[in-house]
């Protein structure tokens, strides 16, 4: 019997919390099969078998194990099954090919489907087709959770009266959930980032037209070359680049009494998950192309969703890009990612009337925001580094060389 146990994942990591099992008890695992996904305060990553054999599982998902603790163990003496590597496969995959085919008549239709993670009856679906119900608003009370006719029924009498799905009307529900070690990091690190720094923020407005221009313009043969879409992303990330390396301070951070500056820009970019928010880097954002910045974004956000980000990926950053307008924010005051000095907030673009050589003209405008540390960031810093961006922003030429074309032009 060999015994698997919680391997070390870096210097400041004591715990991790089990997610799930990829592999059940009893199971045959070959060598270097994936049997389990933990998560740390950092980032979750796989455990392998490392031994064929049969798995015997020795925790529950969501329990807090130690590092070094036994998480399994497997029997390696044990023979491998000669029909449950080859029969099941066919028998499990047989109906989810065949399942598209039978719905694809009823899809074509324009109404809401069922999905097929949700079991209802042959009335209940045609109920919710027709309807266009949500199913996830609907409360099963069929065996094993199906949604029978009446729960779709009961649902439509009650427009507008049931915010929250799976609960009756008039609910006082309370539920409780156990806080994962993602999250917990990100309390004490946003706690800690508020407590210990002199945070100030300070505001400006951008006007995208150009940069909204270049996207149209050129979009389509960006992504033909390339092989990724021209988002907003590469244009902030550049424009910060070239900021930082002006006002050096917005790129330091304080490590006691020291100042530690940075001749180079590693960009953190604040990405969204299920499981809570994660930073990973953008490494050296200065020396690469606007398609490497893009190409870059989309790989860690990637892997940010699928839970395969490194602790190498998430550490190190120099300044940081959060962009709540995706979420339709139109204004935030973002907290600083310690120990770096400065982060910046990217919002919603929204239409308005701006007053432009004397005539009111529609723009598409964005707030943006830099919270910084005044510890080591003065106000004079800080609004010239923030009016800096706009102004690369507001004329992306500006990118190619750090300065404006005319002036260079006439040298002055």
């Amino acid at each position: 019997m060999i015994d698997i146990k919680v391997p070390t994942v870096g210097e400041s990591i004591s715990e991790v919390t089990l997610l799930k099992w990829i592999k059940k008890d009893g199971e045959y695992v070959d060598r270097d099969e994936v049997i389990a996904e933990l998560e740390s305060e950092k980032a979750t990553f796989e455990v392998n078998a490392e031994q064929a054999g049969v798995l015997k599982t020795g925790a529950q998902e969501g329990d807090t194990l130690k590092i070094g603790d036994v998480l399994a163990s497997i029997d390696e003496t044990a023979a491998k099954p000669a029909a449950s590597s080859a029969a099941p496969a066919p028998k499990q995959e047989a109906p989810k090919a065949e399942a598209p085919k039978a719905a694809a008549p009823a899809s074509a239709a324009p109404v809401t489907a069922v999905p097929n993670d949700i079991k209802a009856t042959p009335v209940a679906s045609a109920i919710i087709a027709d309807k266009k119900v949500d199913p996830k608003s609907v409360t099963p009370s069929g065996f094993q959770g199906k949604i029978l006719k009446e729960d779709v029924l009961a649902a439509l009498s009650n427009p507008g009266r049931k915010a929250f799905a799976g609960t009756e009307l008039f609910s006082r529900n309370v539920r409780t959930e156990k806080m994962s070690n993602l999250r917990k990091t990100i309390s004490r690190r946003l706690v800690e980032s508020k407590n210990t720094t002199a945070m100030l923020t300070t505001f400006n407005e951008v006007d995208m037209t150009r940069i909204m221009d270049i996207r149209g313009k050129y979009k389509d043969k960006f992504k033909e070359i390339h092989g990724v879409g021209l988002g907003f992303m590469s244009f902030f990330a550049k424009a910060c680049a070239v900021a930082l390396a002006e006002w050096p301070s917005v790129n330091a951070y304080i490590d006691g009494d020291q100042l530690v500056y940075h001749d180079y820009a590693d960009i953190s970019i604040a990405v969204s998950t299920p499981r809570g928010l994660t930073v990973p880097v953008i490494r050296n954002v200065e020396s690469l192309s606007m398609a490497d910045i893009e190409k870059k974004v989309i790989e860690l956000a990637g892997k940010a969703r699928d839970s395969k980000l490194t602790a190498e990926e998430l550490t190190g950053g120099t300044f940081t890009i959060t962009n709540g307008g995706v979420f339709g924010s139109l204004m935030s005051t973002p907290i600083i990612n310690i120990p770096q000095s400065a982060i910046l907030g990217m919002h919603k673009i929204q239409e308005r009337p701006m007053a432009i050589n004397g005539q009111v003209v529609i723009r598409p405008m964005m707030y943006i925001a830099l919270s910084y540390d005044h510890r080591i960031i003065d106000g004079r810093e800080s609004v010239s580094f923030l009016v800096r961006v706009k102004e690369l922003l507001e004329s992306p030429e500006q990118l190619l060389i750090g300065k404006d074309p005319v002036k260079t032009l006439l040298e002055l």
